[in-house]
């Protein structure tokens, strides 16, 4: 008599680093559907786990959204601010800036539409709050040091000029993103002068 079951079991694919695999799952799901348009079973099978693996690493949603937020930040953070060169003129690191920004959004498009997203702030933590402070604070010094030597506007409060320059930039990959305009580098270094303009009055 054959003691073996006929039911085919489903053998999923040993995974090293199961941690990583959940966040690199949780990346890919939360950028296409939100965060709260993703049930955890969905991002499960993404991470190619069981739903109760992911609560080994992560007591909720809310903790695994976080950690997942603070990872990308700091990794945002280092690709558009690090090693910058100090002897370039402010009209060089902004324009530096601006194509990394580009190159983000082509090279990593998971990674930003997820920062992008408008929903964030209902589950932030206070350590990601923080964070998110910590990161911002550099930049916010910096435009208000070009305030202060002339280069930037003085009619603008700093933060307001920041979220002018963002939200530009957002809504422009956004628009190529739904398919209602083809962006090339003319495009690109058009709009950011433009918006170097719109800083220095």
């Amino acid at each position: 008599m054959n003691t073996h079951s006929n039911t085919a079991k489903i053998i999923r694919p040993r995974i090293k680093d199961k941690r990583s695999a959940i966040l690199q799952a949780a990346l890919k799901v939360f950028a296409e559907g939100g965060v709260n348009g993703v049930p955890m079973p969905a991002l499960a099978e993404q991470a190619g786990v069981g739903t109760g693996t992911i609560y080994r690493y992560f007591s909720s949603k809310e903790a695994l959204v976080n950690e997942l937020f603070r990872e990308e930040k700091l990794s945002l953070n280092r690709r558009l601010y690090s090693d910058l060169d100090k002897s370039l003129t402010p009209y060089e690191k902004f324009a530096l800036v601006w194509q990394r920004m580009v190159l983000y959004t082509r090279e990593a498009p998971a990674s930003y539409r997820f920062m992008e997203l408008q929903d964030h702030r209902p589950y932030l933590d206070d350590e990601s709050r923080t964070l998110d402070r910590e990161t911002r604070a550099p930049l916010l010094e910096h435009y208000r040091l070009l305030q202060k030597q002339g280069v930037y506007r003085k009619d603008i409060r700093a933060e307001v000029l920041m979220a002018l320059i963002w939200g530009a930039f957002v809504n422009l990959i956004k628009a190529e993103r739904d398919g209602l305009i083809s962006l090339d580098q003319t495009d690109i270094d058009a709009a950011r002068d433009a918006c170097w303009s719109l800083c220095t009055g």
